[in-house]
């Protein structure tokens, strides 16, 4: 059984969810923090110790500025919301990006989350913002530069953003596309990729169960035989 710790989710199909059931791509954005609180809920229970969600890409700067508020004015509800309570439930919220780029309220909020939840330890949930792996990897890159040490795998893997943190076992795409979209590229080299056919907002906890459970019966080889 192959044990699982961390699982890396891009959770995509929330407007188009949105545009099928109610002819509006933002309450699908809505609709689908409804299955990230059932989602977080199930990491618990199955004692996964880390969940990276794909919330922002550096990519999608380029939707209509009226949805990229709407993300943003979510995220920044949600957060208010909901901080306290993951901090009651001894969860740890990290931010991976750069999130040099959004609004002075944002980012004090970020920073708030992160520092109320920062010793807790059930689950650390990383919050993929404004996040891009290619920028991610030169970024890393550049650190080393500066930092005048070897280019190493090691010493690129702790100048990365995600330092310190494992690399996920398990990645799960929904939304019925079936690439990467430049989410984790350099960690997920040995994921199990899971791509679903459902929409975010549908997918259910059930779902998440069945590809845990095929996972874990995976022969996974790593090169060998």
């Amino acid at each position: 059984m192959n044990p699982v710790n961390h699982v890396a989710i891009i959770m995509d199909g929330n407007g188009r969810w949105g545009i099928k059931n109610r002819k509006s791509r933002n309450l699908g954005h809505k609709a689908g923090l409804i299955t990230v609180e059932k989602i977080i809920k199930a990491a618990v229970k199955k004692n996964i110790k880390y969940l990276t969600l794909y919330v922002f890409s550096t990519e999608n700067w380029k939707r209509p500025k009226k949805e990229v508020s709407f993300l943003f004015n979510l995220l920044e509800e949600y957060l208010i919301k909901k901080t306290i309570k993951l901090n009651k439930n001894n969860i740890k919220l990290k931010i991976i990006g750069d999130i040099k780029p959004f609004s002075t309220k944002l980012k004090k909020i970020l920073i708030n989350s992160e520092k109320i939840t920062n010793d807790n330890k059930k689950l650390q949930i990383n919050l993929a913002l404004n996040y891009g792996s290619r920028c991610e990897i030169v970024n890393s890159v550049n650190l080393i530069k500066k930092k005048r040490i070897p280019f190493t795998l090691r010493n690129i893997e702790k100048n990365l953003y995600t330092s310190n943190i494992p690399d996920p076992e398990l990645l799960i795409r929904t939304g019925n596309t079936n690439r990467l979209s430049n989410f984790l590229l350099w960690q997920a080299a040995y994921a199990e990729i899971f791509f679903v056919k459902k929409f975010w907002p549908d997918f259910y906890v059930s779902d998440y169960y069945k590809i845990l459970n095929k996972f874990k019966n995976l022969k996974r080889n790593f090169g060998a035989l």
